[in-house]
């Protein structure tokens, strides 16, 4: 028997029964497709619904990045606010993968790219966006974060939502002292921090 999939799990294993799910993003009623397998199929997450509505509007032009986008709420917002942009959806998870690609091609947002870690062209980043799987463990979240911040552009910036109780106070000073950027709390809800990662 299979154990129960993880949203990290490259190839779920649980029926990919497909539906469509209506959320409200940028602004628009947008229909997306989600599946069992990934990560809060059923529903925009809190986390990443307080990371939308704190975030700054998405860069108009460059390349942006969802880290660990899931079924894509965050990739899909960018999309909308900024159909200009190249946005990088990235995440192990094959089926979220699928997924969004499938919104993506719906809402003909052709700037909009549902790739693996490995498919990401060498493109400094005007903006990264995650709600990151802190659930992973602490090495490999600080491998995946130590593998993508340092891309920003040097204007770039990067904005985080963690659980507070899930040590989102540490992942602050291991960002400033690890990585040496400058992280500022920008907000804090329901038990989420807002961290925004710069350049030195």
């Amino acid at each position: 028997m299979h154990g129960p999939d993880h949203y990290f799990t490259a190839h779920p294993a649980s029926a990919d029964e497909r539906r469509t799910l209506h959320v409200r993003l940028a602004h628009r009623d947008v229909p997306v497709r989600t599946a069992p397998g990934i990560f809060s199929p059923g529903r925009l997450d809190l986390g990443t619904e307080i990371l939308l509505r704190e975030v700054p509007p998405a860069p108009t032009a460059g390349d942006l990045l969802d880290l660990g986008c899931g079924w894509g709420p965050i990739a899909l917002t960018m999309a909308l606010q900024a159909p200009e942009a190249t946005v990088w959806a990235v995440d192990v998870n094959s089926r979220a993968l699928d997924l969004l690609a499938g919104t993506a091609a719906d809402l003909n947002l052709v700037g909009l790219h549902a790739v693996g870690p490995d498919q990401v062209p060498d493109v400094p980043l005007t903006a990264i966006w995650s709600n990151p799987p802190i659930r992973i463990g602490k090495p490999a979240l600080h491998a995946l974060l130590r593998r993508w911040l340092p891309r920003l552009a040097p204007d770039g910036a990067a904005h985080l939502v963690v659980q507070r109780n899930l040590g989102a106070d540490s992942l602050h000073r291991w960002m400033e002292q690890d990585l040496g950027m400058p992280v500022t709390r920008v907000a804090s809800a329901k038990g989420f921090r807002v961290l925004q990662v710069t350049h030195p």
